[in-house]
């Protein structure tokens, strides 16, 4: 349970129920983006994408949560759609993040006008020299916050959003994130795992943090071992799983290894087509999504 308290806003849990979200549709900003200033693996299919961009509205609202659109503009925030990393939500309100993309920075600002527009509290926000990415962030539990600290947030970014969390009872444990291929990549801690239930998480061992590993067995965690063949073909995307519900969960098609893992653990796996949305662009599903609320 989040700790909203009946409110339309609040989070600590990546596995209750999915009540509402926030979300961006992809505009001219992305489709006429240059793949290599962006760092997109090849020019993007405008029509397909768009095609598969709805298939995933569509799995997210038939899951019974609540879509609230952050505004769409010409801004040129091509990754923009990606509304994971610009803000994290806690039980008491929104933090604002400072990104390690430098492209993405005024991404922040776009979540400030929407939470100002909702009436959702903003607890604090990451100034400069500091960033974190919200894909560096998940919750272990409703008290404990896992970061990794990497190319995308620093450790002056984990100071501040310590800072701004810890008077809610809640505590930091942070973990070291892999070189892996250099800091032009986007290497998430979320990269590495998905919270599938309380006691379940999809993880790729080779690349995960040990101490991690330790504290999720501690806690009663199973960890599903995703395959080396298709973390590699999918950029990684495969262990992007949205979880709407606990055990329900909205996943990239194509990668059948890593969904017999989840349904032969219980889960209620709903699949959609991501080659021309989520591989290019190195964000899957939980990246499309900046859960506001969860029960």
């Amino acid at each position: 349970m989040n700790s909203s308290g009946g409110s339309n806003y609040g989070v600590t849990s990546m596995t209750a129920p999915l009540r509402r979200v926030a979300m961006r549709r992809p505009g001219s900003a992305m489709f006429d983006a240059d793949p290599a200033l962006w760092h997109y693996a090849q020019p993007l299919d405008r029509e397909r994408l768009c095609v598969q961009y709805e298939a995933f509205v569509d799995l997210v609202e038939a899951s019974g949560a609540h879509i609230e659109w952050i505004d769409s503009g010409e801004d040129g925030l091509a990754d923009s759609i990606f509304t994971y990393d610009p803000s994290f939500m806690t039980g008491e309100g929104a933090v604002l993040l400072r990104l390690g993309k430098q492209l993405r920075e005024p991404e922040a600002s776009l979540h400030r006008k929407f939470y100002e527009r909702l009436g959702v509290p903003i607890l604090g926000s990451i100034a400069g020299p500091g960033t974190v990415e919200g894909g560096d962030c998940f919750w272990i539990d409703e008290r404990t916050l896992a970061v990794g600290r990497g190319f995308r947030t620093n450790q002056e970014g984990i100071r501040q959003l310590r800072d701004i969390v810890e008077p809610q009872g809640v505590s930091l444990e942070v973990f070291d994130l892999p070189m892996w291929d250099g800091a032009a990549a986007c290497l998430h801690l979320m990269s590495l795992v998905s919270p599938l239930d309380r006691d379940l998480a999809l993880v790729y061992p080779r690349l995960f943090p040990v101490a991690l590993y330790g504290l999720l067995r501690e806690r009663g965690i199973t960890c599903l071992e995703a395959p080396d063949s298709e973390f590699a073909a999918s950029s990684g995307l495969n262990l992007n799983v949205l979880a709407t519900a606990p055990r329900a969960c909205i996943a990239l098609g194509g990668f059948p290894e890593t969904t017999r893992l989840m349904r032969e653990a219980g889960c209620d796996v709903s699949l959609f087509d991501g080659d021309a949305l989520c591989i290019p662009c190195e964000g899957g599903p939980t990246c499309m999504t900046r859960p506001l609320l969860r029960e």
